[in-house]
């Protein structure tokens, strides 16, 4: 004879539910991954670049007419272009844009002063090797001192892709306008020893 094993109203739910929680699991997970592949190949698209260098003209030719030091304020204005082009959906687009902020406002670390410091312990253990390389990427990708490694490499590979992206348009641009010889409408200057 067969047995029927008849289960409880409450015992499907349970499977429904749980069953559900795994679907949302794999499809954000599958969202999140297909978001990862698309950030970093959308600084490698023509028209990005394009829309970073019209963006870029604008806000150099602004900076031009306030700027005490011209190489500076080239510096500062492509990246702040390049972080508001990343529309601050990135740790270090947002660092950038919000230091702009706090060099405009004025504040500022206030410095110690005076002979006496702490001292370190003489037995300072040894970092591991891995350990110290996070920490120099860390500071060299804008706003991920303090954060997890997974996060580190993912912020580092996108600020890298962003500023291959960067360099490109600027070479661009620079290849665009004519020297500064030929703009002033004199002849190279050569000095000839005598």
């Amino acid at each position: 004879m067969a047995s029927f094993s008849i289960s409880s109203p409450e015992a499907n739910t349970n499977r429904s539910r749980e069953s559900k929680r795994k679907k949302r699991r794999k499809i954000g997970g599958e969202n999140h991954a297909e978001a990862v592949t698309t950030e970093k190949n959308r600084w490698k698209t023509a028209t990005e670049r394009q829309i970073y260098s019209t963006k870029l003209i604008e806000a150099l030719r602004q900076s031009r007419r306030t700027s005490s030091s011209p190489a500076t304020a080239v510096r500062e204005t492509a990246d702040r272009v390049l972080a508001a082009a990343a529309r601050g959906r990135t740790r270090w687009s947002r660092a950038l844009l919000t230091s702009r902020l706090r060099l405009q406002l004025g504040h500022k670390k206030v410095r110690v002063t005076g002979g006496v410091r702490c001292k370190k312990p003489a037995a300072k253990k040894r970092e591991h090797v891995l350990q110290r390389k996070v920490r120099v990427l860390g500071r060299l990708v804008p706003g991920c001192r303090k954060i997890s490694f997974p996060n580190l490499l993912e912020e580092a590979t996108d600020y890298i892709a962003a500023l291959e992206m960067q360099v490109r348009a600027m070479a661009a641009l620079a290849e665009s306008f004519p020297a500064p010889s030929a703009r002033l409408g004199s002849a190279p200057i050569c000095h000839s020893l005598r």
